[in-house]
């Protein structure tokens, strides 16, 4: 099985990856042309095959949630994963525990010392996925989603950095 990681090409690929959330996620939560520009995409591509796809922010902190704003600001050093996806047919076989994997080792590689994210409540697969990768709940937001009404479950994984366990040695 090969597998390889592709940066998506924008905005040549803005119409893939709206397709591609459609056939995953609840329509209330679909990205909109803005929300894809503003990310890193990625696809995860197993055998010639599209087969999940994730997307970042750098030095972002998720706090949409509970800022007045509504805004997600900036944070040195947090990579924020906006979205994580593997299609349905695909879904129950590693794949997800792969893409996570590739996420966590793209952010070690490029410095980050932080890992956050948000689910629905009800999506107990990937909050189990983060957790299985050391992922903890830092807080839970009533009535974020709607279409249907859920809460978001905001999680972050702290990273060791590198150049500091260097020093220690």
């Amino acid at each position: 099985m090969r597998t390889e990681f592709r940066k998506a090409i924008l905005p040549d690929e803005i119409r893939s990856l709206m397709a591609f959330d459609r056939k995953i996620f609840p329509r209330s939560d679909l990205f909109d042309v803005t929300a894809w520009k503003t990310c890193e995409s990625y696809w995860m591509v197993v055998d010639g095959v599209k087969v999940g796809c994730c997307a970042f922010e750098k030095h972002v902190d998720f706090r949409e949630d509970i800022s007045e704003e509504g805004v997600n600001r900036s944070r040195k050093g947090s990579l924020y994963i906006s979205s994580t996806g593997i299609l349905p047919k695909f879904q129950g076989q590693g794949f997800g525990a792969l893409l996570k994997s590739w996420e966590i080792s793209y952010a070690r590689y490029y410095g980050f010392t932080r890992m956050v994210t948000n689910t629905r409540k009800q999506n107990l697969p990937i909050i189990r996925l983060n957790r299985r990768f050391g992922f903890r709940v830092v807080r839970t937001t009533p009535r974020y989603y709607s279409g249907p009404t859920d809460s978001t479950v905001v999680m972050e994984l702290l990273l060791q950095d590198r150049r500091r366990s260097a020093r220690a040695v």
